[in-house]
């Protein structure tokens, strides 16, 4: 499904249901998380710092869709990008 951007200028796409390909890194990440934690798993018998112990490993994984960067350093060249635009704007 494709929608109007609010400017008219780009389109914005909307997966459909039942179409994981469209979805593909979101589906890769979903089979990484489920080397840690298979389909079904009951997450409550997890403590909050063996999850965090998952989110650490997930982001600090490299990944092909970010030139084998991972996402945590991903997110710090954009922060640092962010800041030093916003810097030299004042």
């Amino acid at each position: 499904m494709k929608l109007p951007s609010p400017d008219g200028k780009q389109r914005v796409t909307d997966c459909d249901p039942h179409c994981p390909w469209q979805r593909g890194t979101c589906e890769n990440t979903n089979g990484l998380l489920r080397q840690y934690l298979p389909k079904g798993t009951d997450l409550s018998v997890y403590g909050q710092n063996e999850l965090d112990g998952i989110a650490g490993s997930m982001n600090n994984r490299p990944r092909a869709t970010h030139n084998w960067l991972s996402p945590l350093q991903v997110f710090a060249r954009t922060l640092a990008g962010s800041h030093q635009a916003s810097a030299s704007t004042q």
